[in-house]
C-alpha cells in the first residue's frame, strides 16, 4: 500500500510541477531560472515514478495486466 501512496504522491508532484513551471513561463518571460527548476523537479518526479513502478511490480505489490487474453 505504501508504493502506491508514493506512486500518487510523485504524480500530484509532476502535476504541480508542471503548472508552476507554466506559472513561472508565462510570469518572468524567460527571464529567470524558476521554469527551469521547476522542470527539473518535474523530470526527477517522473524518474522517481519509473522507478516505483519498477519496485511495485517486483516486489508484487502491483500487479500488472497484459491486454492480450
Amino acid at each position: 500500500m505504501l508504493i502506491k501512496i508514493l506512486i500518487f504522491i510523485a504524480l500530484i508532484v509532476m502535476l504541480g510541477s508542471l503548472f508552476r513551471g507554466l506559472i513561472f513561463l508565462v510570469k518572468d518571460q524567460g527571464k529567470t531560472r524558476r521554469t527551469v527548476n521547476a522542470l527539473t523537479v518535474r523530470v526527477v518526479a517522473a524518474a522517481a515514478l519509473i522507478v516505483l513502478i519498477i519496485v511495485g511490480i517486483k516486489t508484487g505489490a502491483i500487479q500488472p495486466h497484459g491486454l492480450t487474453p
